[in-house]
Parts: C-alpha cells; sequence; structure tokens
C-alpha cells in the first residue's frame, strides 16, 4: 500500500506559475510510475505528466509539453510538477498516483492516489 498526499495548491492568475509537491509513503519501492492528474469540475480526470520512478524517462500530456516540468527527489519520496503559463478555467483539482505496470498513461492504470490538491486560475 502506498500512501500519496498532494500540497502546493492555490490561486494563481493566467500566465502564473505553481509548484505542486506529492510526499509519498509506504511500499514506494514497488511502484513503476508516478504520475499527475488533472480533473475539473464535471469532467473526467485527465493524464498530465507521469515519469519512471528508476529515473529515466518522463512523459507529458502534449497541453503540458513545454509548460509543465515533472520530477522525482527520491531521498524525499517527493513528486514535484512545475507548473508555469498556467490557462485560465477556474478551479481544478491535481492528483497524485502511482502505478506498477506499463502501459498507457490513462487513469484506471494508477492504483494509489492522493486527496489531490486544488488550483484555482482566474482570468
Amino acid at each position: 500500500q502506498i500512501y500519496l498526499m498532494e500540497s502546493g495548491g492555490g490561486f494563481v492568475q493566467s500566465g502564473g506559475s505553481l509548484r505542486l509537491s506529492c510526499a509519498a509513503s509506504g511500499r514506494v519501492e514497488n511502484t513503476y510510475a508516478m504520475a499527475w492528474f488533472v480533473q475539473a469540475p464535471g469532467k473526467e480526470r485527465e493524464f498530465v505528466a507521469a515519469l519512471k520512478y528508476t529515473g529515466g524517462m518522463t512523459y507529458y500530456a502534449t497541453s503540458a509539453q513545454g509548460r509543465f516540468t515533472i520530477s522525482l527527489d527520491k531521498a524525499k519520496t517527493t513528486l514535484y510538477l512545475e507548473m508555469s503559463n498556467l490557462r485560465p478555467g477556474g478551479t481544478a483539482v491535481y492528483y497524485c498516483a502511482t502505478r506498477n505496470t506499463i502501459g498507457p498513461d490513462a487513469a484506471p492504470d494508477y492504483i494509489y492516489w492522493g486527496q489531490g490538491t486544488q488550483v484555482t486560475v482566474s482570468e
């Protein structure tokens, strides 16, 4: 079992930046990849970015390329998402998740999830 706790969300103006954190604990050694997803009210949870836990590979949704950066501090067992040039759209929740399989970066493939951290981007 893996426990995840996101933090760093808040209010930001359009075009601004935020840095999200995800502290992981438990059997993290079984993790193949860690990822960030975002979910707006009334919409499905969407993939944002992922990385291989052992390092060497990162993956981004097309909309995140060039704007977001995913990274992992293994010593702290903490995943980060640096976001820049944020677009307006009200409030959305960013979730941290882990998987132990190889495959498409879709929400159903991820087993453990945090409670999310809320991000609001104003016009």
